[in-house]
């Protein structure tokens, strides 16, 4: 049985290629997968509905008749967050919506969730900030505080100790997203 040739080229071709950075997911037929024939086709994480009638789309054109089922094969654009192959298109549209609100802080909170988005946006009620270390963060919430630090004893204090503390003692959740860029989290 030939394989239907008008399919995308599958992820890491030079067609596959995205013009913009928009998440989106491979949907895969599975009949012709079961027979040994790649038929899919690269979505849009847009909406449920228009990822729906796009696999509904790739299933009529399938080189199996009567193709009904499909997975998620690959995926690109979400930042690292892990997509299930049977993913509902509510779950990854709102989670491609996630991704496009906070990024890469995005999917590691989400990952840290045990991929429970609804987690992962509660987290974002407690941001307390972007900062250059988790040590800043201490500095700057004991400073705040009005905790008066005597001139002579500022620089006997070990401000990434104290971070860490709070670390270990769950008060604070923290997300390095690169160098000198780390995220806060209060922890409920």
């Amino acid at each position: 049985m030939p394989c239907d040739t008008a399919t995308p080229a599958p992820l890491g071709t030079a067609s596959a290629l995205p013009s913009e950075d928009i998440p989106r997911i491979y949907v895969a037929c599975l009949a012709a997968y079961n027979n040994g024939c790649l038929h899919g086709r690269w979505i849009d994480a847009t909406t449920p509905d228009e990822a729906m009638g796009q696999v509904r789309a790739m299933l009529a054109a399938s080189p199996l008749p009567g193709a009904e089922e499909w997975a998620i094969h690959d995926y690109e654009g979400f930042e690292g967050a892990s997509l299930s192959e049977y993913a509902s298109f509510e779950t990854v549209c709102a989670l491609a919506d996630f991704i496009g609100e906070h990024g890469r802080l995005g999917a590691k909170v989400y990952g840290y969730f045990g991929n429970d988005l609804n987690e992962a946006r509660a987290a974002f009620e407690d941001y307390a900030g972007e900062y250059r270390s988790s040590a800043d963060f201490a500095e700057e919430l004991t400073r705040e505080s009005g905790t008066e630090i005597p001139s002579s004893l500022e620089y006997y204090i070990d401000w990434q100790a104290l971070a860490r503390d709070m670390a270990l003692n769950g008060e604070i959740l923290v997300f390095q997203t690169g160098f000198d860029e780390v995220h806060i989290f209060w922890t409920r």
